[in-house]
């Protein structure tokens, strides 16, 4: 194995935008202090491999022996950024029937694919007949639409125990993730006997590696199971049905075993109401490695291997095509496992010894260590599950939320850390997915009746929209792609990178201006006011009418932001700016305040349309939820829209009255970021380690919401976006670590960040 110990030192001293006068941090030391150590079984405790496409969950023993038990808590999931599948489609729904038309009043018709309300089905329901029939026709429609396709849970591997045997045999339990190689190593007694396990993923396609140390052969279980379809769950339906699922041996020698799980043709339809026919499969390819073993079937759907030495060390990867040549005669995997250990360990010292680090070490606060350890474990959770071809779903590659579906209104939260981080790489990754989604995005668009592409909210890898009564509707993802962008342009900049932001403005050019154009054309000039409003949309809180809503702030502040960045790459490229694009900016309404000199909470202005046409507006206060209104200071810098001394009000009002326990794990770090902007340190310290339940970090690092989301990485992305911020500040900032408060307590120490815009 390569002295990569060395190699990464060397590279600590190259790492830029280092703010400490004293030694370079200690690396090795920090991930060895926060890497985390189970001692017992808990679902809660699940740790991860993975490289960002790939991810593989395990329990205690150090692979997947109790999927079943853990099925509530954090899954043991094996899932790809490539694993899909759909149900079939016996009753021929299309995606035209999930379709309604909408009129926001811009002079054209708007066309959306929503779901259905409660008043619509009782009004369908009292008119009965053939309406009736069509209102639950279309709902089925919307529903199917909905769920497929759904990401696939590829299959358990674990011990092959003997029935009945549970968490009671296993003792003396020590199981740790090594942070600094990506290896977790499981020892423990199993029923008396010393078993020691250590479990590593390829960096590069979806494998594990293992290695089992017994006094006698341990089995292992593959299981395949069958899609639930269910909107947050493990996806494994435990049934045996060969008209569903089958599984078989392949092929099989004493080192080399191929299992395939196969799906019946299924029909799959795209954006436009194009169906195709597959029959799907995909393949686990298992490699012994200088040892061997038996395979056999003992289920429909159930595999055993049985080696025949105590020391049992294999690979198993999981593939959409059988990896191996069948034509490759002679070929030998002795030493698969310890390369592979090796590729691990030489890919997470790059990720950590290259890119941005933040030591807690040297402060004084008590709670600092916590927040250390946070910030560590998310940098690796992000790493493993979010840095794959397509954006992350909110529950990352352990488990599926919303079908295992992503979406683009969180691509920020997951994804803008890894640039400020120093790794555009892994953040370009999932850009170029939106290459491919550009021309459903422009169809969208068109019917809609706007120029550009409009970035769908709730998708999958083919970029079929999701039809849906609140994400449709919404428009705060559309400008993340220009910001994203930028962030990944900064990075290489920073790194004094010219030729690879030449590479990245060429590449992000075209779909920049697109998506820019769309927002110009989706605002609205007001002629009275001589001013330009945003309408027909549901804000970033969710809960508000498109039909009733103008001039979100948030949204506003976006728009501003944004737009001229646009403009940026557009002069840069082009030599001149679209003077449109800018006299929206200056024309953009002012974020709207109320009589005590507070921003509406939430969305607060509200547009009705009176008897006599004439616009009102009123007032609302929601206090739970997303406090949005902060985003407009925090995650984009000051802009003309926005007056810090009403928003250092409304902070002080949130702060105060918000009903914390009802938000989401980003309303910390957006806040914080808020507090930060405003120059309030100890605001922002506070509000990231408050003791609220979708506060809470898991000992993996895992940000816990609530019996349905065990986890939710846009939680932890938001906090490592928060503490960059919090560390390296902004353009024109010039304070050392405007973040922490500087009462002595908080001497915090990093490398390798960017800071914010």
């Amino acid at each position: 194995m390569r002295n990569y110990l060395i190699i990464a030192l060397a590279t600590t001293c190259l790492v830029a935008g280092c703010k400490n006068e004293s030694q370079p941090i200690d690396r090795h030391a920090l991930l060895e202090r926060n890497s985390p150590v189970v001692h017992q079984f808990d679902s809660l405790s699940t740790l991860t491999v993975g490289n960002g496409r790939f991810a593989y969950s395990v329990d205690a023993s150090g692979l997947q022996t109790f999927p079943e038990e853990y099925s509530k808590g954090v899954p043991l999931g094996t899932m790809s950024d490539w694993g899909w599948h759909s149900f079939p489609n016996t009753e021929n729904y299309s995606f035209d029937e999930t379709l309604v038309e909408c009129d926001f009043g811009r002079g054209h018709k708007e066309i959306y694919a929503s779901q259905t309300s409660k008043a619509q089905a009782a009004e369908a329901e009292k008119a009965g007949g053939a309406v009736w029939k069509a209102f639950q026709r279309k709902r089925a429609a919307i529903d199917f639409v909905r769920k497929n396709p759904h990401r696939l849970h590829l299959g358990t591997l674990g011990l092959y125990l003997p029935e009945g045997t549970g968490f009671e045999a296993f003792t003396d339990i020590d199981q740790k993730l090594d942070l600094e190689t990506g290896m977790i190593t499981s020892s423990y007694k199993l029923n008396g006997e010393p078993v020691r396990v250590q479990t590593c993923a390829n960096p590069r396609v979806s494998l594990i590696a293992v290695r089992i140390e017994a006094q006698s052969p341990k089995p292992i279980v593959i299981r395949m199971p069958y899609p639930t379809g269910g909107h947050s769950d493990d996806a494994c339906l435990w049934i045996d049905d060969d008209s569903k699922h089958s599984t078989s041996i392949e092929a099989k020698s004493d080192k080399d075993f191929i299992v395939r799980h196969n799906f019946p043709e299924v029909e799959v339809f795209d954006e436009f109401g194009q169906k195709s026919m597959q029959d799907y499969s995909y393949w686990l390819d298992i490699e012994l490695d200088s040892c061997q073993a038996t395979i056999e079937q003992i289920g429909p759907n159930k595999v055993v291997i049985t080696p025949k030495s105590p020391v049992f060390s294999f690979t198993c990867e999981w593939c959409s095509n059988t990896s191996r040549n069948e034509s490759e005669s002679g070929y030998d995997p002795s030493g698969i496992v310890a390369r592979n250990q090796e590729a691990a360990a030489e890919y997470w010292h790059k990720y950590w010894y290259e890119g941005g680090i933040v030591d807690f070490s040297h402060c004084k606060a008590p709670e600092a260590a916590e927040l250390e350890r946070r910030v560590v474990l998310s940098q690796y959770l992000l790493a493993v599950n979010c840095a794959g071809n397509t954006p992350p779903q909110e529950t990352g590659l352990t488990y599926n939320s919303w079908f295992g579906k992503y979406h683009l209104e969180m691509i920020w939260w997951h994804q803008a850390q890894f640039a400020l981080y120093g790794h555009p790489e892994l953040l370009q990754r999932s850009l170029a997915w939106y290459k491919q989604a550009e021309p459903v995005a422009r169809h969208i668009a068109q019917r809609q009746g706007f120029k550009g592409v409009r970035w769908m909210k709730m998708t999958d890898p083919s970029a079929m929209e999701a039809p849906s009564s609140t994400g449709s509707f919404l428009i705060w993802q559309q400008p993340h792609y220009i910001y994203l962008s930028e962030l990944v342009r900064r990075a290489y900049a920073a790194q004094g990178d010219e030729k690879k932001v030449a590479e990245v403005t060429a590449e992000y050019y075209d779909l920049v201006q697109k998506t820019a154009e769309f927002m110009y054309d989706f605002a609205v000039y007001d002629t009275m006011p001589n001013r330009y409003i945003l309408k027909g949309a549901i804000p970033a809180q969710e809960t508000l009418k498109a039909s009733k809503t103008i001039n979100s702030p948030f949204e506003l502040s976006q728009w501003h932001f944004t737009m001229g960045i646009a403009n940026e790459w557009r002069k840069r490229h082009e030599g001149m700016q679209n003077m449109d694009w800018d006299e929206m900016r200056d024309k953009l309404s002012p974020l709207h305040y109320i009589s005590d000199s507070v921003y509406s909470e939430k969305y607060g202005l509200l547009y009705t349309a009176s008897e006599d046409s004439e616009d009102t507006y009123r007032d609302i206060r929601l206090t739970s939820d997303h406090m949005a209104v902060l985003g407009a200071l925090g995650i984009f810098p000051k802009c003309p829209l926005v007056r810090e001394d009403i928003m250092r009000n409304t902070l002080n009002w949130v702060w105060d009255n918000w009903n914390w326990g009802k938000t989401w794990g980003w309303d910390y770090p957006m806040t914080a970021m808020c507090a930060v902007r405003l120059g309030e340190p100890e605001m922002a310290v506070k509000v990231l380690l408050g003791n609220k339940r979708t506060n809470t970090y898991l000992l993996s690092g895992h940000n816990y919401q609530d019996a349905r989301l065990r986890l939710y990485l846009p939680g932890n992305g938001g906090l490592l976006t928060a503490v960059a911020l919090m560390c390296a500040g902004w353009d024109g900032c010039s304070e050392t670590n405007p973040g922490f408060p500087k009462d002595g307590n908080w001497d915090v120490r990093w490398e390798g960040l960017q800071p914010m815009p």
